[in-house]
């Protein structure tokens, strides 16, 4: 699975609450909840986001509470893909039962604000197209693809019931 998108570029500890502020969870629609994604810390965010972007960011994103609404808001919104140097343990939990990919990538400040990124989850390779420089990672595993193009894991599992009825 091929994924290609600009990038939008954060810091370190960026938590649950910078991702989602807490007066919005009242809601659990994505696109609702996608608009207002990154708000409390880049107003405008969710604005500049076009379908297929990718968020890229320093150590301990998705910190904080457990609140899923803050994958399934990043996904509202239109991005495809985080890559961070490291994520908060609860944050991959959620992001895989929405099926939002993320990757862990240690050469994250290389990448700057607005370059265009092609990410192949298959073997973890990680081009810069802006700056013509390829990084590697782990690759996503073969079942978390699946997980993301069923659209999460409630789709995933929804359609093997399906299969074996």
């Amino acid at each position: 699975m091929i994924i290609r998108g600009k990038v939008h570029k954060f810091g370190k500890d960026i938590n649950t609450d910078d991702i989602i502020s807490a007066k919005y969870l009242i809601s659990t629609d994505p696109k609702e909840l996608g608009s207002h994604c990154m708000e409390a810390i880049a107003p405008a965010f969710a604005q500049k986001v076009q379908p297929g972007d990718i968020i890229v960011a320093e150590d301990n994103f998705g910190c904080g509470s457990s609140r899923e609404h803050a994958p399934v808001a990043i996904k509202g919104c239109g991005i495809s893909a985080v890559i961070a140097k490291s994520f908060a343990a609860i944050f991959f939990r959620n992001a895989i039962n929405i099926g939002l990919p993320f990757l862990e990538l240690q050469d994250v400040e290389k990448i700057k604000e607005g370059d265009l990124v092609e990410i192949d989850l298959a073997s973890g390779i990680i081009k810069n197209l802006t700056q013509n420089v390829t990084y590697k990672t782990q690759a996503f595993p073969e079942f978390l693809q699946d997980l993301v193009e069923k659209g999460g894991l409630m789709n995933y599992i929804q359609e093997k019931e399906n299969k074996n009825v």
